[in-house]
C-alpha cells in the first residue's frame, strides 16, 4: 500500500551568474605552470575540460562580492518563491569558498532576498558532483520536492541525474542571462548614479516560467 508522504520542498540557487552577475575571476594554474583567469560564466563552461587537463583552481577572489554587482537572471524567481513559501527553505549553494557566505548574505539582503545565512553554502569546489552530493544530503534530511537553478549546464545535468535516481519530485533549470537584461540593468544603474532616482524594474528572467500550486517544483 502506497503511503502519501508529506511534501517538504526546497528551492536552491547557484550564486554567480544566477542570482548575481558577478565580476570576480576564478584563477587557475595548469600542470606546466601556465596561469589564467575565468569569469563565472567562463568557469561554468570550461571547468570540466580544464579539470581533465589537470588545472588547479583558486577561488580566493570570490571571498567578497563587488559592491557594483548586478542582479542575476533568477532573482525574480527567487523573490517569487520567497513571497510564496517564505525564505526558510530557500538555499544558495555555490562553488565559492565558505568564507564568502557573509558577503553573499549581505548582497542578497540588499536586493530583498532574506535568505538565512545558515542556508548559504560555499562548497569551495567547482565539481558538479559536489552540488549533487549537497542535494543528496538534503534528501536524507527529509526534503522530497526540489527546485534548482544554476548557470552551469554541467551542474544542472548532474543534479538532475542524481535527483532522477531517488524518490523525489524535482525541477532543474539553467539560468541564462539575456544580453538585454545586462544592458538594461547597467543602464538603470547609470541612471541611479546620475539622478539619484532608482530606475524602474529590472528585466525579469528569460525563462518566463510561472509556477503555480503549492509545490516548489513542477513536473518537467
Amino acid at each position: 500500500q502506497e503511503v502519501n508522504k508529506e511534501t517538504k520542498g526546497l528551492s536552491a540557487f547557484d550564486f554567480d551568474d544566477t542570482l548575481a552577475l558577478t565580476k570576480e575571476k576564478v584563477l587557475y594554474t595548469m600542470p606546466d605552470g601556465k596561469t589564467g583567469e575565468l569569469t563565472a560564466s567562463e568557469f561554468a563552461a570550461q571547468a570540466e575540460q580544464l579539470t581533465a587537463e589537470g588545472a588547479k583552481f583558486d577561488f580566493s577572489n570570490f571571498e567578497n562580492v563587488d559592491l557594483s554587482t548586478l542582479e542575476g537572471p533568477m532573482v525574480d524567481e527567487a523573490r517569487k518563491k520567497q513571497k510564496k513559501f517564505g525564505p526558510k527553505d530557500i538555499f544558495v549553494v555555490t562553488a565559492r569558498p565558505n568564507t564568502s557566505v557573509n558577503a553573499i548574505h549581505t548582497f542578497l539582503k540588499g536586493i530583498g532576498l532574506n535568505i538565512p545565512k545558515a542556508n548559504i553554502t560555499g562548497l569551495s569546489n567547482g565539481d558538479p558532483q559536489a552540488k549533487a552530493d549537497w542535494f543528496l544530503q538534503k534528501a536524507t534530511e527529509g526534503y522530497n520536492d526540489f527546485y534548482f537553478s544554476d548557470d552551469s549546464l554541467l551542474n544542472v545535468q548532474q543534479v538532475k541525474n542524481v535527483l532522477d535516481q531517488i524518490d523525489v519530485k524535482s525541477e532543474v533549470q539553467q539560468a541564462i542571462a539575456a544580453k538585454e537584461q545586462v544592458l538594461s540593468e547597467e543602464f538603470n544603474k547609470q541612471i541611479e548614479e546620475v539622478t539619484g532616482i532608482k530606475a524602474g524594474q529590472t528585466v525579469s528572467n528569460v525563462s518566463g516560467s510561472v509556477y503555480e500550486g503549492t509545490s516548489q517544483s513542477d513536473d518537467l
